[in-house]
């Protein structure tokens, strides 16, 4: 995928030469070091963040732990006789 878009921002020296040195270490530009670390950052809080809303994890929760609702495809099996398969 190609990055088309730019974030700028400013960093005291030291933080850019610690930054860059680690970098370095890792035989990474300085783009892709900083963007690994703050890519990690971004998905570890938004995968603390709940995305869908209570009411409706709570109701789909009490859905599952209900005996499913008799349709007529399961009486049909449930009337059909019985056939052993075991010799």
């Amino acid at each position: 995928m190609t990055s088309t878009e730019r974030l700028h921002f400013r960093v005291r020296s030291d933080t850019e030469e610690r930054l860059r040195s680690a970098a370095a270490i890792e035989h990474e530009s300085l783009t892709e070091f900083v963007l690994s670390a703050a890519e990690e950052r971004a998905d570890a809080v938004l995968a603390r963040r709940t995305t869908v809303p209570t009411e409706f994890f709570d109701a789909m929760l009490d859905a599952l732990s209900q005996p499913p609702r008799p349709n007529e495809a399961m009486r049909r099996v449930a009337r059909s006789p019985r056939v052993s398969r075991h010799v």
